[in-house]
């Protein structure tokens, strides 16, 4: 049963706000403890706080609820998975591709996670190593994030975890999505030299470079032209972004064994590193940033197993070909019977 609520809420939206009350409202007739907010932006003179700050700071709650759209869910996936909580997503945005229940349907879903009824998704993240600890100078990060809200502070290094010169300091900062680096100044490209592991895969000037969970498939390295891939596979996807070369494309690779090392070239501009759409530090020429699978899943509630690719179809308001329709039409679904065994534990043993 749930004890506590931690909710997240996208205070512009009016909707929002209305559907948040009645979580709380839910919270005090079922909860224990009740519900409290988490990662508010109400309070200017406040500063936000690190993941782990801001779950003791709530009272460290057994599930997140965020009001609002996949923005919101992000801010509260942040909060959440250091700590193993279960992220439950209510849109009220525009997409809502990473949600899991509309508005009107708040109080049906915790009664759901109340009793019980419902699965947890796991979903790579994304974590970072980094040849020095990051910094946003000051003035930089009052222009790069105008309009999303109060900065986070630049992330602290892990504890625990061990540092090295050649490997570089561990930063305590997870990713659902993606981690960016992109330039700063508009007449100035990001000069970067691009490692998969320990090998040197090429010199690229762009924009900017994205490297991706498979979750974050669907977000920026979508709309920069990169692959969907299905969050199933755990996986790595580097796409650039308007890159000054003839080799645009992005490349997908196995984050289980693989990382992506990002090293700022010597006569390069600076560069900002964004991570999950949050400006968290700034590079100077010589830094390099490495990012690979983090320790820790996310944990997303679902009502009912999710259709991955229904959902791309929906979202994107996908089209069909004229050309296709005009030969006929299929059903919606093929093969209803029960899988047979060849299907149902594909590959050889050992795959995984």
């Amino acid at each position: 049963m749930i004890r506590r609520i931690g909710l997240v809420v996208h205070g512009g939206r009016p909707g929002a706000v209305a559907a948040a009350a009645r979580v709380r409202e839910w919270a005090g007739d079922r909860c224990a403890a009740g519900c409290v907010d988490i990662d508010t932006w109400d309070d200017p003179a406040r500063p936000r706080r690190s993941a782990r700050d801001e779950a003791a700071a709530a009272g460290y709650p057994d599930l997140v609820v965020t009001v609002g759209g996949d923005g919101t869910l992000l801010r509260g996936v942040r909060v959440a998975a250091p700590l193993d909580i279960p992220v439950l997503g209510v849109n009220c945005g525009r997409l809502g591709f990473l949600t899991e229940v509309e508005a009107g349907d708040i109080v049906t879903a915790l009664e759901a996670v109340n009793a019980g009824h419902t699965q947890t998704e796991r979903r790579l993240m994304l974590t970072m190593r980094a040849s020095r600890p990051l910094e946003i100078p000051a003035g930089v990060g009052e222009l790069l994030n105008s309009g999303r809200g109060p900065l986070l502070p630049a992330p602290r290094v892990r504890d625990g975890a061990k540092e090295s010169a050649s490997w570089g300091v561990p930063l305590d900062v997870l990713a659902l999505n993606d981690v960016v680096v992109e330039k700063l100044a508009r007449d100035r490209q990001a000069s970067i030299a691009v490692y998969v592991s320990r090998q040197l895969l090429g010199y690229y000037s762009a924009d900017a470079l994205i490297v991706s969970s498979s979750t974050g498939s669907t977000a920026y390295s979508f709309a920069a032209g990169g692959p969907v891939v299905s969050p199933h596979v755990p996986s790595l996807v580097f796409t650039p972004v308007a890159p000054h070369m003839i080799f645009d494309r992005s490349i997908i690779l196995d984050a289980r064994r693989e990382r992506v090392t990002l090293k700022v070239l010597e006569h390069s501009g600076q560069v900002a590193v964004s991570v999950d759409g949050q400006l968290r530090g700034v590079l100077n020429p010589g830094d390099w940033v490495s990012v690979y699978a983090a320790p820790h899943w996310a944990r997303l509630v679902r009502l009912r197993e999710m259709d991955f690719l229904h959902r791309v179809r929906e979202r994107f308001s996908l089209a069909d070909s004229a050309a296709a329709l005009a030969d006929g039409t299929a059903p919606d679904f093929l093969h209803p019977d029960p899988l047979p065994d060849d299907l149902a534990h594909p590959g050889p043993p050992d795959l995984g």
